[in-house]
């Protein structure tokens, strides 16, 4: 090696986030999910943001039940794990005994649209002042992937073995776009992890969640999109261009809405 090379300085530009856990169990506990999910690359992203913003020491997690409820034992927070579905109003009990706290909720489509719309849409309609992150994999993940309020229509499941049909079984939910015509929502958006570029951006629909329920204006929601192989099928590689190529152009990216002020 030369000297030159030898007295090149190294910089650090990526670790652990601070947030998360570093015992042995949590370690394990990242391992329990299948090749190519994306719900711990979400994971890390919210550890990012709460690490940047400062607020890990005040924020609380609700870590629902599904895929995503999965990664609660690897974030050093406090935190609860509430009731199938039940994760919004745990999260507005929270946030009215302790209104300093971040609060936010994790939680899969099925979770979060499927078992819990009630609690979702009262918490919309009331503009509660919390942050729910909705993964978005097509389909009930955990469960062996039947199909969800998200499945794409023509998807295969295993409750739809011919593929999903509006006449029997509907059409996809679009909870960004619902979650966007309530007054008392602040912040609404979806975002994906499929290329470096959209990690960056939904990263930055996360932090910017988490910066409305800080200003105290409503209630903040941020759909992910994340890659599920197993249940899809496909390998990893190819979960990502099923994203771009299917997924996308059923739930456009972006923000749907983005107030500093509700009357």
């Amino acid at each position: 090696m030369s000297e030159e090379a030898k007295g090149l300085v190294r910089e650090r530009v990526a670790g652990r986030p601070e947030v998360f856990v570093r015992e042995w169990f949590a370690d394990y506990l990242w391992d329990l999910f299948c090749p190519g999910c994306q719900s711990p690359v979400a994971g890390r992203i919210i550890a990012e943001v709460l690490e940047e913003l400062g607020i890990g020491d005040k924020a609380i997690m609700v870590g629902c039940v599904g895929c995503s409820g999965i990664m609660i034992g690897g974030f050093d927070l406090d935190k609860v794990s509430p009731a199938h579905g039940r994760g919004p109003d745990v999260a507005t009990a929270i946030k009215r005994i302790y209104p300093d706290t971040i609060v936010f909720t994790v939680q899969g489509d099925g979770d979060c649209i499927a078992i819990g719309a009630g609690p979702f849409v009262g918490a919309l309609t009331r503009g509660e002042k919390i942050t729910i992150i909705m993964l978005n994999n097509n389909n009930f993940g955990t469960t062996g992937g039947q199909l969800g309020p998200t499945t794409l229509v023509g998807q295969v499941t295993t409750t739809s073995p011919e593929g999903r049909k509006p006449s029997e079984e509907g059409y996809p939910v679009h909870a960004a776009e619902m979650a966007a015509t309530f007054k008392g929502v602040a912040y609404s958006a979806r975002g994906a992890l499929h290329t470096p570029a959209d990690y960056r951006r939904t990263k930055g629909y996360i932090r910017t969640a988490f910066q409305r329920q800080l200003e105290g204006v409503g209630l903040s929601f941020v759909e992910v999109l994340t890659a599920c192989p197993t249940n899809w099928h496909l390998t990893p590689v190819q979960s990502l261009a099923w994203i771009r190529d299917n997924v996308i152009p059923e739930f456009p990216l972006g923000e749907f809405r983005n107030v500093t002020y509700i009357e």
